[in-house]
């Protein structure tokens, strides 16, 4: 139980930096963290292949990875999205 409870607190965090790295302007917690987990899942694959050591434990630098998997998954979705939503101010 208490891995998956730090799956959703890194995907959280991680789903938080990257929307505000990429100014996505979708809402809600539970995208946030869909977001962080897809990126954690990504980028600990990308780091698992290029470095020994696995992110199965909750620290700074897995929450870090997570993030920069979740910029590099919003900046994809924000490219083949065929209708850029413009923000209001």
């Amino acid at each position: 139980m208490g891995s998956l409870l730090a799956w959703i607190v890194t995907g959280f965090v991680a789903g938080l930096v990257a929307r505000w790295v990429t100014r996505d302007d979708r809402s809600g917690c539970i995208y946030t963290i869909v977001i962080g987990v897809l990126g954690a899942v990504i980028a600990g694959a990308v780091m698992q292949a290029i470095d020994a050591r696995p992110l199965d434990e909750f620290s700074l630098r897995t929450v870090f990875v997570a993030a920069l998997g979740a910029i590099a998954l919003l900046v994809v979705l924000q490219t083949l999205s065929p209708f850029r939503r413009r923000r209001r101010y």
